[in-house]
């Protein structure tokens, strides 16, 4: 990726996670095909709500944080970044385009026509495309082409996925990275890159679907034969758990996010009756005792909605059926006890969470489901070389963010 800082073994990539609970940025030395991780820095976020910036000056201070650390343990210092943008702002939807091949043979030029005819679509004016992700060709009768370059035919068909978020929240984003000392080199959708970091390439070619349960939001990604199919964002995350713990237990909101990781679960049924915790109250008063079911009882009702409006959403996209590969969860709710269990119940499908995986090297703390947004930025950075940077607009860039998509036809993945 140009404009990154180099060391004399390989080139250094950075992912920058903004997300709602924590910011986490990642640095990784790409040499011969491999990735080493060798930074890692993370700060609370205080400046998001479902993934959207409502307060610039403290998402500057956490990025500034997170950045540090992970400078300070890599050695190195970055002035440029790949940042994951989440929130129930994105939409995603599937496109087809089609044209005339100019001299029989798929040259470029008609490839990347063809994207473009797949890519007009009318969108309002406070939507920004964020990806334009080709799923397969169709050279006159013959479907699933992967890579079209170069056949013979009259006529190029192609369906895409396209992936839009608000203008004005992208804008913030890339505002506050800038304010931080940091130009934006990419932008891409958190799930699209947590997928890099936790799916196989078999999963993808059998039908998987990823669930990555942050914060704030929950981001859905399906994949079939290869490709993106479908995109989804809940507004619901781990912090509404957060929240209904710390109504439910009278207790601050700190206490409660610190109880859930302890010792929520997502089944009431496979905790002890006798087991029981200190609750910590507000003001003087003393800690109370609750029995850990009673968490339980508050935890499970909220995770089952929130899997029954996603397994809802896979039904609705009519690629449910393809997913012979299960579900892979992701984020740091993929950390709840009990989860995959509940999510099997309710999916009817395997499910196993997802580690950030094809990492050459890396610090064990990258090795948690929390973490994967992070890596796979890493990772789809590396894969997808990008000339373009993604600025504030300014007096003579009217319309939003600014800079060319980057080379279509490149794998998404």
């Amino acid at each position: 990726m140009r404009g990154m800082e180099k060391k004399q073994r390989g080139e250094l990539i950075v992912g920058l996670d903004v997300g709602t609970t924590k910011i986490c940025a990642v640095i990784g030395e790409v040499l011969e095909d491999q990735i080493s991780i060798i930074g890692i820095g993370t700060h609370p976020s205080i400046g998001l709500k479902k993934g959207v910036v409502v307060n610039i000056e403290s998402t500057v201070h956490s990025i500034r944080m997170a950045v540090e650390q992970a400078e300070e343990m890599a050695g190195c210092e970055i002035n440029t970044v790949c940042v994951g943008i989440a929130g129930s702002h994105i939409k995603g939807f599937n496109s087809p385009g089609i044209v005339g091949i100019k001299n029989r043979e798929i040259r470029q030029d008609d490839i990347d026509r063809v994207i473009d005819a797949a890519r007009a679509v009318n969108l309002s004016q406070n939507q920004q495309i964020i990806h334009v992700l080709p799923q397969e060709f169709m050279v006159d009768d013959h479907t699933g082409i992967q890579d079209p370059l170069g056949m013979t035919g009259v006529r190029l068909v192609t369906n895409v996925h396209i992936v839009t978020g608000d203008t004005t929240s992208i804008h913030n984003l890339v505002m506050c990275c800038n304010r931080a000392g940091l130009e934006v080199a990419d932008i891409v959708l958190e799930s699209l890159a947590s997928a890099n970091a936790v799916l196989s390439r078999g999963e993808m070619d059998l039908g998987v679907g990823l669930l990555d349960i942050g914060g704030g939001t929950s981001d859905l990604a399906i994949f079939s034969g290869g490709t993106i199919k479908h995109t989804y964002e809940l507004g619901l995350g781990g912090n509404n758990l957060t929240n209904d713990l710390s109504v439910g237990l009278r207790t601050p909101f700190q206490e409660a996010e610190r109880l859930k990781n302890r010792y929520g679960s997502a089944l009431t049924s496979m905790i002890d009756g006798d087991n029981v915790i200190e609750v910590p109250t507000v003001g003087d008063r003393k800690p109370r005792k609750v029995k850990q079911k009673i968490m339980g009882e508050i935890l499970e009702p909220r995770i089952e909605e929130m899997l029954i409006i996603l397994n809802q959403e896979m039904i609705d996209s009519t690629y449910k059926d393809r997913l012979n590969a299960g579900v892979v969860i992701s984020g740091g709710t993929a950390l709840l006890e009990h989860i995959v269990d509940l999510t099997e119940q309710i999916f009817d499908l395997p499910v196993r969470i997802g580690y950030p995986r094809e990492i050459h090297e890396a610090p064990e703390s990258i090795n948690s489901p929390q973490n994967a947004t992070g890596a796979g930025l890493v990772i789809y950075a590396s894969r997808h070389a990008s000339g373009k940077k993604w600025r504030v607009p300014g007096k003579k860039a009217i319309g939003g963010v600014v800079g060319m998509m980057k080379g279509w036809f490149s794998s998404n993945l």
